[in-house]
């Protein structure tokens, strides 16, 4: 069964803290899991990361049972690479469904998913399988919190390369309000510890950029050169991504991190290790 719900407690300096749970991660190893993993650990947190590598397949919901053995909280941060409605729809009704029927089984307190800003107002490609992981949670058994928000600042990167035209790369044109996934991570922990919320506000990054001028900013910070054309999407999915639709809404809360602060990390990094 899942551990007691956390409980204030002071701490010798006077704060209130919160007494240590176990925290389970899905997607523990990807661009927002690693940092949750780390950031729960460094708050006191005994961690489970839900992964291929621990036995555990998502998918199939193989060895997910004998994992939330006392796990308090369930925070599913997955992902997978597509850009398809129905193999988006496939992957995330499997996998929050087999996590909803394993945390009903052992007893989980709480189910906190990652999902995005927008999702419910262009449910196209990827953000149609995210869109049915929230219909699911929200209707589902188990005391629930979702988060979402905007695309993370490494999302340049990914669209970087994924479609050229011989040395030119294509680029769709695109509104985005960046956050740092470190932010994001903390905001999940936060929740997490807090305990089943709803819907909470949205979280966004500070600025909005054109994801052209995104991606021409990080190749750049890598050394790489070549033409970014900027290409408009057809349908209303490519109309949501041009308007904004994907940004966030005034009420959401924003992050401190700049892209162009995230850029020059990389900027430096790759100039100490050339040096």
């Amino acid at each position: 069964m899942a551990l007691a719900p956390q409980e204030n407690v002071d701490d010798p300096e006077g704060r209130d803290t919160m007494m240590p749970t176990t925290i389970a991660v899905a997607g523990g190893t990807g661009a927002v899991g690693h940092h949750v993993v780390d950031i729960a650990r460094e708050r006191g947190h005994e961690v489970v990361v839900l992964a291929r590598a621990a036995g555990v397949d998502l998918t199939s919901g193989r060895g997910l049972a004998e994992r939330l053995e006392g796990v308090a909280t369930v925070v599913d941060v997955t992902s997978v690479s597509t850009q398809a409605d129905a193999a988006s729809r496939r992957f995330f009704g499997a996998v929050t469904q087999n996590l909803l029927d394993a945390e009903v089984a052992c007893g989980v307190d709480h189910h906190l998913v990652l999902s995005i800003v927008g999702s419910d107002l262009a449910p196209f490609g990827y953000y149609a399988g995210k869109a049915l992981q929230e219909e699911r949670v929200s209707a589902g058994p188990v005391p629930w919190t979702i988060l979402r928000t905007t695309q993370f600042h490494e999302f340049a990167a990914q669209i970087y390369g994924r479609v050229r035209l011989g040395p030119i790369s294509i680029v769709p044109s695109m509104i985005s309000q960046p956050v740092a996934a470190i932010e994001v991570a903390r905001r999940l922990v936060d929740l997490a510890e807090i305990g089943p919320q709803g819907r909470v506000a949205d979280l966004a990054g500070p600025e909005r950029l054109r994801m052209a001028d995104m991606v021409r900013a990080y190749a750049a910070a890598i050394g790489r050169r070549g033409p970014i054309l900027e290409v408009p999407l057809p349908g209303k999915f490519g109309t949501a991504l041009r308007n904004g639709t994907l940004t966030a809404a005034p009420a959401a809360d924003l992050g401190s991190e700049t892209f162009g602060e995230w850029v020059g990390d990389i900027r430096r990094h790759r100039a100490e290790t050339a040096g």
